[in-house]
């Protein structure tokens, strides 16, 4: 019976993991449906994975498990960028 228990526990344990991994691009995209200011995309999303400046233009990276999410930020206004693989 012991045994048994250390089993169920051992896959108890890898499901958590598995379900724990990166969102697909579509579950970020989803996520951030509507989301308008930066502020509101990180209440959403959590922190991005990278931020790159580009002049006032910031470009905030979500990975994914498919891939990644890419968001334009322009002063305060958010826009999806891109999807990528």
């Amino acid at each position: 019976m012991t045994a048994l228990r250390t089993i169920l526990a051992l896959l108890f344990a890898a499901t958590l993991l598995v379900a724990c991994g990166d969102p697909d691009k579509t579950e970020i995209v989803e996520k951030a449906r509507g989301v308008e200011t930066s502020a509101a995309l990180r209440d959403k999303l959590g922190d991005p994975d990278s931020i790159d400046k580009l002049g006032p233009i910031e470009k905030w990276t979500y990975k994914a498990s498919d891939g990644t999410v890419v968001f334009m930020i322009a002063g305060d206004k958010v826009a999806l960028g891109a999807t990528g693989d």
